[in-house]
């Protein structure tokens, strides 16, 4: 294992200075598809595009990070501890696959409140990580507004949840562009 010659407070001052933004927008794209499935098709097929577009976040930000300048990949840049952390937030996130898939097994419809949710939960983390509020504001909105759709809109589930979390994360890739603006004004 490298030994990191930087405090953590270097480290997570460094992270802080990252844009943040090839997740969400890989996040918005994988819940936009799952939209967009659910006007178009029936449920049966939208759950396996909800299971593969979801499933796919990771990956998909690994090549947006490239256009955002991140680059999750580049093995130039100095270890970070909190770049490590981070992708255990997103481990963490596909771990709770095995609470969403038996749910799903039960009742088909459970998908987008437990996936919604679930997934969602891993922008706790990044708010202490970074010291800003937009994660808290993700995790909460998200968690409520997919609560309160699938009780108020049974129905329409596969379309109402993955509309609502592609409005918050479009309100959050927001935050977090004016969040790199006002750090860049400040240096």
């Amino acid at each position: 294992m490298e030994q990191n010659s930087r405090t953590l407070e270097e480290q997570r001052n460094e992270f802080k200075q990252s844009k943040l933004l090839a997740t969400p927008i890989a996040g918005l794209i994988a819940w936009l598809t799952v939209f967009i499935s659910g006007l178009l098709f029936s449920d049966e097929v939208t759950v396996w595009v909800l299971f593969v577009a979801t499933g796919s976040i990771v990956y998909l930000s690994m090549g947006i990070s490239k256009l955002t300048g991140e680059d999750f990949l580049n093995q130039s840049k100095p270890k970070n501890t909190f770049d490590r952390l981070f992708f255990y937030t997103v481990a963490q996130a596909v771990l709770v696959y095995s609470i969403a898939i038996p749910f799903f097994m039960e009742d088909y419809t459970s998908l987008p409140l437990t996936v919604g949710i679930l997934t969602g939960l891993m922008w706790l983390p990044l708010s202490w990580i970074i010291d800003h509020w937009v994660g808290i504001f993700h995790s909460l909105v998200r968690t409520i507004a997919v609560l309160l759709l699938w009780y108020l809109f049974p129905a329409h589930r596969f379309v109402c949840i993955p509309l609502a979390i592609v409005i918050i994360y479009s309100v959050t890739i927001i935050i977090l562009m004016n969040r790199t603006k006002q750090q860049s004004q400040s240096v």
